[in-house]
């Protein structure tokens, strides 16, 4: 059992109050920092626990490290024979959540696994590392983030001691977590809440045997990290900066913005090596503003309070008395207008709207369903996961090819791109296409009735496009499919990589 209960107060600031696990003599709780008035997540320890000195010692030395994506450890100490550990309390969904809901994506899992990648890399060259990466130590956190928890701290609770090979076991369980991610399986010994990864003659099956979609990329960086095999004529993964750089042309997610966080604690006098948390340490990635309690304008200032609103009520008032006769104005001179135009001759002039402009006015299309079309490629699929992106009216999501080394497509193929399935052959007056910023994109129209290369004919053609394009057809076009087809790609962070963040299909109206 644990020493402490709930109401206890250490190091006269943390109240614990929720026991969350208890487990081997350690105990994690919810507390609160009445200093700083924030909740704060803290480990104690039995007096039967053996391994205290480790687990300080370990979170002494995590406490140096400033990647946002690993907790942040405020204290540790082990005085007056009560040792704890006080890190930041993460709010969130883990992994674990996430594929416990549903499979999700498998680039959105993968981008989670590539941030705690870096993070690990980052934590392995001041000699740190994890040893215990599970589905339940990755965060998605309430403010758009991604966190790392346990980091040495966990492998000292444990008694988990780092061996020669401990960036191999790192990587692997990058890799583990990379599986888990892609395909909602566990491929470890352990029971973490997950199935089980099937086998095939006792070995591990890779990803795109288990779970269909998964981009042949991600299956061979999963094999590479995971079975340490090559695959694909590349090495394994053997530390975790192999799997970050392997792993960075994965989408990531938009940070949340940058708030001002609370000064970080020092950790307690008398800590050997005099190991102190640093104080200048970056600010962690914050939650999302309320952009509706932000300061609004009040007439002659940015300001919602003092003396501020004593002069913008005056100016309000200014305002509206100056906006009033304006309107008085524009309605003298309206009726003055009004007054001549009545006076003069009348003409005889038709109601009724132009019958051809009626007939062809262009209407949007909805397509039935869109995929990633590949014919030309290994494994005939290019994100097919994104696809519904670039049809789903919102500008700020997108479909994307793979990221290539040049922009021939890394001379692995003739071209890539988007296939929409109208339901039905249907006339084609031109297709709208919202692509990246950067310019460089060679894009072809192909419309035709199969979803095949060969009967699909090209009907327009655009040279390095950028943004908005509008391909227009130059004789009557009819199909059922209809594809936005990528011969060269713009540039994308350091490679080339084409993307539409939305098409819409227009069809000639009817009379």
């Amino acid at each position: 059992m644990s020493a402490v209960e709930p109401g206890t107060r250490l190091a006269d600031r943390f109240r614990l109050e929720d026991r969350v696990d208890e487990s081997g003599g350690a105990t994690l709780w919810k507390a609160i920092d009445e200093i700083l008035a924030r909740p704060v997540a803290v480990h104690t320890f039995s007096p039967e626990f053996t391994r205290v000195t480790e687990v300080v010692t370990a979170a002494r030395l995590a406490s140096r490290l400033t990647d946002p994506r690993l907790t942040q450890v405020f204290d540790a100490a082990d005085e007056d024979g009560t040792a704890y550990v006080v890190s930041e309390w993460v709010s969130g969904e883990s992994l674990l959540d996430l594929l416990s809901n549903g499979a999700v994506e498998p680039e959105r899992g993968a981008a989670l696994v590539a941030e705690a990648a870096e993070a690990l890399a980052h934590a392995h060259e001041a000699g740190l590392t994890h040893l215990h990466l599970t589905p339940e130590r990755l965060m998605w956190t309430t403010g758009g983030t991604v966190k790392l928890l346990g980091l040495a701290v966990d492998a000292a609770i444990l008694g988990l001691e780092a061996r020669e090979d401990a960036a191999r076991e790192d990587a692997e369980g990058l890799g583990r977590l990379l599986y888990a991610a892609v395909t909602g399986h566990w491929p470890g010994e352990e029971d973490c809440g997950l199935p089980a990864a099937p086998t095939d003659d006792g070995k591990i099956c890779t990803p795109r045997q288990v779970t269909a979609g998964v981009p042949g990329y991600l299956d061979a960086i999963t094999c590479r990290a995971l079975l340490q095999e090559t695959k694909r004529g590349q090495p394994p993964l053997s530390t975790p900066a192999e799997v970050a750089e392997a792993l960075t042309e994965v989408p990531r997610p938009a940070p949340a913005p940058v708030t001002t966080a609370p000064p970080a604690l020092n950790l307690r006098d008398g800590a050997p090596d005099g190991m102190t948390a640093s104080p200048a340490q970056p600010p962690p990635l914050g939650p999302t503003p309320d952009w509706n309690s932000r300061p609004t304008w009040n007439g002659s200032n940015w300001g919602t309070g003092g003396p501020q609103q004593t002069t913008g009520t005056a100016s309000k008032i200014l305002l509206t008395v100056i906006v009033l006769l304006v309107m008085a104005a524009v309605g003298v001179g309206a009726w003055t207008v009004g007054k001549n135009l009545g006076n003069a001759p009348k003409t005889t002039q038709s109601a009724e709207p132009s019958q051809s402009a009626a007939t062809h006015k262009p209407v949007a299309v909805k397509p039935v369903s869109a995929t990633g079309f590949d014919p030309l490629g290994d494994d005939k699929v290019e994100n097919p996961d994104f696809a519904p992106l670039a049809i789903d009216g919102k500008s700020s999501t997108d479909w994307h090819t793979t990221s290539y080394n040049s922009a021939d497509l890394g001379r692995l193929k003739d071209g890539v791109g988007l296939i929409l399935d109208m339901g039905k052959p249907i006339p084609i007056s031109d297709v709208a296409v919202s692509l990246g910023s950067a310019p460089g994109a060679s894009v072809q129209l192909k419309v035709g009735d199969a979803a095949d290369l060969g009967s699909l004919k090209t009907v327009a053609k655009a040279e390095n496009a950028s943004g908005s394009v509008t391909l227009t057809p130059d004789k009557a076009t009819t199909g059922q499919y209809v594809v936005i087809w990528f011969t060269r790609l713009p540039p994308y962070e350091g490679k080339y990589r084409g993307t539409i963040y939305e098409v819409t299909v227009h069809s000639p109206g009817s009379a």
